[in-house]
């Protein structure tokens, strides 16, 4: 059984041990993905793609917009995130990490 989708977790409440590790598994990095919804967030899929496309990270709402885009697009892969776009997921993860720390 497949796990539950999490509830979202609005960037003032997110604390760094719900945030996954720089080892984490693609899967433990969706389901943290799953916390904040880019497209509720922006009010449309095209303002989400917009700034996730756009590689915005500025702040932790363009950091996780940008997980969240990652996820949606792999999973309509049907696959695993290649190499590349591992590293640049886990740059994500490494950057909300920070941010969440200088709150």
């Amino acid at each position: 059984m497949a796990p539950a989708v999490p509830n979202e977790i609005p960037n003032s409440s997110l604390m760094l041990e719900e945030i996954p590790s720089d080892t984490a598994t693609w899967a433990q990095i969706v389901h943290f993905a799953h916390t904040f919804d880019g497209d509720k967030y922006w009010g449309s899929r095209k303002k989400c793609a917009e700034i996730a496309n756009a590689r915005r990270r500025e702040t932790l709402t363009e950091l996780r917009t940008c997980l969240f885009f990652e996820q949606r697009r792999w999973n309509h892969f049907g696959s695993a995130p290649d190499a590349d776009a591992m590293a640049y997921i886990r740059e994500l993860i490494t950057s909300i990490r920070t941010q969440v720390a200088a709150k």
